[in-house]
């Protein structure tokens, strides 16, 4: 049992565990862009459009120091720092960004922003505008009829946002997962900006693999009665649907020589033997139950959906194949995936290799060993320290 209680203490910090290393240590100011009405790539508005984002670092001069980092599904514009001293959770990427680290903040401008339908509605440092937010044509939670967005959008806002702060130049974009697709997106869409590219554990296209499991995980988020159609505010959420929901994200993103080294088959209760009764749980079920309602908390189901959506309509530059979307990128690609992604597998990083070789695009190409599955991403994203910073200087 003593394995299995340090396991469940292990698994909670590991996204803390990525911010060990000496990183970036000011504290962050959370900051509200506001861009107005937007129009989406499907030709729809959305009016009042507010996003939040942080900065690390000082914007040179010239405005060309500049990185952007594009985060996660399930992740915020916390990259780096603390909101407060006692901030207990710092910044996803404390590893790489800070003071020396890869992302130098002495010597780059690193800004990161929540994107539209974040999931983590309910987190006080999160802004997002999506189907939670208030329709000003009716008064009331757009739910769903909130108009379909996609990572094109999240990018469109971005650049808005860069706009706003009259940065014309980005040195970089760099992403994990959801944030890889948005980081190639931008090397796509606004190829002029864009001078290096990142992809960590990510591809360029949402393939058939992909787009199936998906639709898994929405799928609970429509089977609870009180999703009624996506029209729940002011009534009781479906906080079953989408805790069973971010289950399945929470194992998925992971893997499983990290699940027997962390649980085995170990009880959730001393003495309470799951072959005795239904009720009792191994540990594993009990983790995924717990981290998953602590995420559910501060998450939307609708805003999920969004995301689900957005990601399997993915397609690097919006064209019909990997090739034609990815013909306008220009700019330097250092791929980053990782060994044990059950995910976004490696495949789909060489594919993106492969395609980029083929017209002599300069492409570097590194697997992150490790046992965490998707999440080597995050957590071991120092052992590309050394090529990350060769490619930044580059």
């Amino acid at each position: 049992m003593m394995r299995m209680i340090a396991g469940l203490c292990a698994a909670a910090g590991l996204l803390a565990a990525a911010g060990t290393a000496a990183a970036y240590d000011e504290l962050v100011e959370k900051q509200v862009f506001e861009l107005g009405d937007y129009t989406t790539a499907g030709g729809e508005t959305i009016p009042d459009v507010r996003i939040g984002w942080e900065a690390y670092g000082t914007l040179n001069a010239t405005r060309d120091n500049v990185i952007l980092i594009t985060h996660f599904f399930s992740g915020t514009s916390h990259a780096a720092g603390r909101y407060a001293d006692d901030d207990a959770r710092p910044g996803y990427w404390n590893a790489i960004i800070g003071p020396g680290l890869p992302i130098d903040t002495d010597r780059f401008y690193v800004i990161s922003s929540d994107t539209l339908v974040n999931l983590n509605v309910h987190d006080p440092m999160v802004t997002t505008t999506g189907p939670a937010s208030i329709n000003p044509a009716t008064g009331e939670p757009w739910g769903m009829d909130f108009p379909v967005v996609t990572i094109e959008d999240f990018v469109h806002v971005q650049k808005a946002l860069l706009d706003s702060l009259d940065i014309g130049s980005l040195h970089a974009v760099m992403g994990a997962s959801m944030g890889a697709l948005q980081a190639i997106e931008w090397a796509v869409t606004y190829p002029e900006m864009v001078d290096r590219v990142i992809p960590v554990i990510g591809a360029g296209q949402a393939d058939a693999w992909l787009i199936g499991w998906l639709e898994l995980w929405g799928e609970p988020i429509m089977l609870d009665p009180n999703w009624n159609g996506g029209d729940y505010y002011g009534g009781e959420p479906p906080i079953a649907g989408l805790t069973l929901a971010l289950e399945l994200v929470s194992l998925h993103a992971r893997h499983p020589v990290w699940a027997d080294a962390t649980f085995g088959r170990d009880w959730a209760e001393e003495g309470a033997d799951p072959a005795a009764a239904f009720d009792n749980e191994f540990a594993v079920e009990r983790w995924l139950e717990d981290a998953a309602s602590a995420r559910a908390a501060v998450s939307d189901a609708n805003h999920f959906l969004y995301l689900v959506k957005a990601n399997q309509l993915f397609v690097a530059g919006h064209e019909g194949t990997l090739e034609e979307g990815l013909a306008a990128l220009e700019a330097p690609v250092l791929l980053l995936p990782a060994a044990s992604d059950l995910l976004l597998m490696p495949y789909m990083a060489r594919e993106v290799r492969d395609t980029l070789a083929d017209r002599d695009i300069a492409v570097e190409y590194i697997e992150l060993e490790g046992t965490l599955g998707h999440l080597d991403g995050i957590v071991v994203i120092d052992q590309a320290d050394e090529a990350l910073r060769a490619f930044l200087d580059r």
